[in-house]
């Protein structure tokens, strides 16, 4: 995956959003599996967490992905809607930091987006209690039973605690290893 040895501020455009667009088609061009899986930090007031989630889609207001709003993430965002992202792209020594704050998107997004998603991930949407323990699979594949049963030959609706956040950024930094 070659690339330049230097990363020049007079290569780059002063709009921060083209850059990632120019640095994100790069990478889904090279091959690199996934290249919108990001870590996403969140604080609470004692502890720090990070995960990696999938990257949706991006706009000029900033970055989404979906979630559980009852999942651990969600809950710190809730307390401290100040989060870091990180994209790593190994293959082509390139990542970008991005620290901003997380806002839920509208209803009509996770309404949108939710309705892309392949059937068998909306039922799955239903059927676990994100961030909680489940006490075996057999009670996690009986709720799924249910849920399917319960959704048969129709379409499966948006869950009340499923969507999306937007991270707006405050700050994107592009950094290239060079020699």
């Amino acid at each position: 995956m070659a690339q330049k040895d230097q990363l020049l501020e007079s290569d780059l455009s002063m709009d921060p959003f083209l850059v990632f667009q120019e640095w994100f088609s790069a990478a889904s061009d090279a091959g690199i599996p996934e290249p919108n899986a990001m870590c996403l930090a969140t604080a609470s007031e004692s502890s720090v967490s990070s995960r990696m989630v999938l990257m949706k889609y991006w706009d000029t207001k900033g970055f989404v992905f979906f979630t559980n709003y009852g999942s651990r993430k969600a809950n710190q965002i809730r307390a401290n809607s100040h989060v870091a992202l990180l994209f790593y792209w190994e293959p082509m020594h390139r990542q970008v930091r991005i620290e901003g704050v997380a806002e839920k998107t509208t209803m009509a997004e996770s309404l949108k987006y939710f309705a892309t998603r392949p059937r068998g991930s909306q039922l799955g949407a239903w059927c676990s209690a994100q961030s909680t323990t489940i006490s075996t699979r057999e009670a996690l594949m009986s709720k799924l039973d249910e849920i399917k049963r319960k959704f048969a030959n129709r379409e499966v609706p948006l869950p009340e605690l499923w969507g999306g956040y937007r991270v707006v950024p405050n700050r994107i930094e592009f950094w290239q290893a060079g020699e």
